[in-house]
């Protein structure tokens, strides 16, 4: 059964809610208040590659603070490790599972496999199977741009294996607060790939704050390091780790909220009031919540808004293109928009300067007839033509007219995509300087002259055209951002090749 979580609020906790924290935080939280359905999640990312330190407590439990404190503040809750204490701790008896963590690093809408759990509290299933997921989680970012896309608000909390796996590197770069729990020197040194994670990626390491958990107060120490926690604190600092003021003690009656006959587990809130425990999770979440709302735009919804300005470039430069485009093919001069049929191939100028689609009949028939003298009424015509459309249609064609002594000539070369050349032959154009387009190269005048000429009918001088093969099921792809900069590439391999 859900617990309300206005009835399990203490007198102390009842201290730090909108209140007490009028003066810095109410305009903000009032603002996120009206904009939960459009705001993107604040992500806290538990983190150490040493086990045994609290980490999962210290999720579990924060995540159960946040939601009392703040009744209609949104928390959700994930984990990436297989012990599935987030399940134990929040799952309702009987509630039916819509999918789980391992479905939405498949890709699945993360707000779709939310459960609404016990003290409200929002939670994704644990999964076991998240060993084939590293495969396919290459990019560092993926995690951030699932969770930007999630439709999930408010804070987020996810907590991680004691490694730093490609899932636990996403979750670390998606922070907006990372916690490292450490108790030892053992887990503090463990703390330095963390920060060389964020070194190597050049993020700003102010996300990241060690916080001294398990901290045994029976443990005193002669000299000026007193205590275990002013001990780490002291070496945190020494080797240049921001750590909390905050701290969370080691006690028994916390043990036994994970440790007891009927296999529950029990959150501190309830069960350990009185102890110093429930005071300290009191204080961390009020820091928490302190840094929530001082933060006007999480990393999730600063990296889905530089997504969206990269997209945008992307569709205004896929609109130039299109806007760019011939209306006709330059072959056969019909338009492309009453025949779209049949466009295999898409062509553009070395200068960018003329850019558009063939048809597949008109560029083959072109080169049969320019190549090799052979048109529809030639012997073993079918033969050739279809020699000449597989290879122009898995290789790039290159039409470069030269000009020498009022005679010339087309260097007509193929290419691989990698700029492998394949095929080059001399194609003499006569009569082309006095516009002759009769005969059988008047096909190859018409595109040649469409595409290269400049001013007064003049080739425009170096100027060459490539034609690529394209998809004619889809033929304005080789326009969209991917296959555009692959085309480019292809172009400057070529370039370089005929310098």
């Amino acid at each position: 059964m859900t617990t309300d979580p206005s009835k399990l609020l203490t007198a102390d906790i009842k201290l730090t809610t909108i209140d007490s924290l009028r003066s810095t935080t109410v305009i903000p939280f009032l603002r996120r208040t009206l904009d939960y359905m459009h705001a993107y999640p604040f992500i806290i990312t538990i983190s150490s590659e040493k086990g045994g330190v609290g980490k999962t407590t210290l999720a579990t439990n924060l995540a159960i603070y946040l939601k009392a404190m703040r009744e209609e503040l949104p928390v959700t809750i994930l984990s990436f490790d297989n012990h599935f204490t987030i399940d134990k701790m929040f799952e309702l008896k009987g509630q039916k599972r819509s999918g789980d963590v391992h479905d939405m690093l498949l890709g699945a809408i993360a707000s779709t496999v939310v459960h609404v759990g016990q003290y409200g509290v929002g939670y994704i299933p644990s999964s076991t199977e998240l060993s084939d997921i590293h495969e396919r989680f290459k990019g560092p970012m993926t995690l951030t741009r699932m969770l930007a896309e999630s439709g999930i608000s408010g804070i987020v909390i996810i907590d991680t294996r004691p490694d730093l796996n490609i899932l636990t590197q996403n979750a670390l770069y998606a922070a907006d607060r990372v916690l490292i729990p450490v108790k030892d020197m053992p887990s503090l040194d463990n703390c330095r790939n963390i920060f060389s994670l964020f070194e190597q990626r050049g993020i700003d390491k102010k996300s990241l704050a060690l916080i001294p958990c398990l901290v045994d107060e029976r443990i005193k120490f002669e000299g000026v390091f007193k205590d275990q926690k002013t001990l780490l604190r002291a070496f945190a600092a020494n080797r240049g780790y921001r750590c909390l003021d905050t701290y969370i003690s080691k006690s028994p009656k916390v043990e036994s909220l994970n440790t007891n006959p009927d296999g529950k587990i029990y959150p501190i809130l309830t069960h350990a009031r009185g102890t110093e425990v429930h005071g300290q999770f009191t204080e961390l979440s009020r820091d928490i919540l302190h840094s929530y709302d001082a933060t006007p735009e999480s990393r999730a919804c600063l990296y889905y808004t530089w997504l969206a300005e990269k997209e945008g470039k992307k569709k205004e430069s896929y609109l130039a293109r299109l806007e760019g485009l011939a209306d006709r093919c330059l072959i056969c001069g019909a338009l492309l928009a009453v025949q779209p049929e049949g466009r295999s191939f898409y062509y553009e100028t070395s200068d960018r300067t003329a850019r558009g689609f063939l048809h597949d009949s008109c560029f083959t028939d072109m080169l049969c007839a320019s190549l090799y003298g052979m048109t529809s009424d030639s012997q073993a015509f079918g033969a050739a033509r279809m020699v000449v459309a597989d290879k122009a249609g898995k290789l790039v064609s290159l039409l470069l007219p030269k000009t020498a002594h009022n005679e010339t000539t087309l260097d007509y070369r193929q290419f691989t995509t990698t700029g492998e050349q394949i095929f080059q032959k001399d194609v003499a154009l006569d009569g082309f300087a006095e516009g002759t387009l009769e005969g059988i190269n008047s096909r190859l005048y018409l595109l040649l002259n469409e595409s290269l000429a400049g001013y007064e009918g003049r080739l425009r001088n170096g100027i060459w055209l490539a034609v690529h093969p394209v998809d004619p099921a889809n033929p304005d792809a080789v326009l969209h951002e991917e296959h555009y900069r692959s085309l480019q590439r292809t172009q400057g391999l070529i370039g370089a090749a005929i310098a």
